[in-house]
């Protein structure tokens, strides 16, 4: 398999490793709550259902985060926005040296 194969297949592996922990997330999320609502309507197991809130909303918020790394920060600063990211500031390096050597030159001739 060549290179670029490679890490090609290796992204698109991660990538699924990545949406399935999200998925499997979800889905505890879920039943959890599901639990959790019966067990303070149904079974009244919970004396204090303010508890329930705060421990959904915090766990809302961990699996938005986790959504937000999967779907908006893993996707778009990949490994390619990272070499492009390198390959710009490395020509805006040179760039910058070439103007300096420039300079350089230009003062001393004269």
């Amino acid at each position: 398999m060549e290179k670029e194969q490679h890490e090609l297949y290796e992204y698109a592996r991660r990538r699924i490793k990545q949406k399935k922990g999200l998925y499997y997330h979800f889905v505890v999320l879920f039943l959890v709550s599901l639990f959790l609502f019966a067990a303070i309507k149904l079974f009244t197991f919970i004396e204090n259902p303010a508890l329930f809130i705060w421990i959904l909303t915090g766990w809302i918020f961990l699996f938005l985060l986790h959504f937000v790394k999967v779907f908006i920060t893993d996707r778009f600063m990949n490994k390619n926005w990272e070499r492009d990211q390198i390959d710009r500031l490395v020509l805006l390096q040179q760039n910058k040296i070439t103007e300096l050597k420039d300079h350089v030159e230009n003062t001393s001739n004269k």
